[in-house]
């Protein structure tokens, strides 16, 4: 699908303290490493395969669910559609991820969009019902951490309608302030470059509705 706006950001949009009070809560919670598409749990991957996907993704993950962090970002979230000229129709947010990137840690080229629905056969919290049906139309990355406490661990997103020539590559500087909120369409190829100093925080959502008409 073709989009005039690949991206629309908010900068300093959440206050430092909730941003804090993200993280503090996400760092309560056992972590583990992030999968791609439906692989799963990182631990039950095969050791070649664990192998392979920490060739794309490196990274750790916890999921939340708290209706606070929800209601701080949805708002923006919905804002951007409108403000972007997407309007997709959304109806149904998938859990947060807190993720964190430690010095070395990255993920290379992808989109979060799938080429099915969600169905019946989904593991975890997708097995809700309210998913059945369901595609990610909008992803949602939320700037947690002080650009003062990290180095590398840049956004970056292929402009270009070809993900395989990346011809055309634009660094997301606007995320950069802390509290910063990216929101773009999930079918958009981007990435987070490796981060070569200090731990980047983010917080991701996806947001799902009806496949397109």
């Amino acid at each position: 699908m073709i989009t005039k706006t690949k991206y629309w950001c908010f900068q300093e949009a959440l206050p430092s303290h909730i941003c804090d009070s993200i993280i503090r809560y996400g760092l309560t919670k056992k972590d583990s490493y992030g999968t791609t598409g439906r692989q799963g749990n990182f631990k039950n991957l095969k050791s070649k395969d664990q192998k392979e996907l920490l060739g794309l993704r490196n990274s750790k993950l916890v999921w939340l669910d708290e209706q606070w962090i929800y209601r701080y970002v949805m708002p923006f979230v919905h804002k951007a559609n409108i403000n972007a000229g997407w309007n997709f129709q959304i109806d149904v947010s998938e859990q947060c991820q807190f993720t964190k990137y430690g010095e070395g840690q990255f993920y290379d080229w992808h989109c979060d969009s799938f080429p099915e629905p969600y169905g019946f056969k989904e593991s975890g919290y997708l097995k809700d019902h309210k998913f059945n049906g369901k595609i990610r139309k909008l992803s949602v990355t939320v700037s947690l951490s002080d650009p003062e406490t990290y180095r590398g661990g840049e956004l970056e997103f292929c402009l270009s309608e070809s993900p395989v020539k990346r011809l055309e590559i634009e660094q997301c500087k606007d995320v950069l302030p802390k509290g910063s909120i990216v929101v773009f369409p999930s079918f958009v190829w981007h990435r987070v470059k490796p981060v070569t100093s200090g731990t980047r925080y983010s917080l991701v959502i996806w947001n799902c509705g009806n496949p397109y008409q």
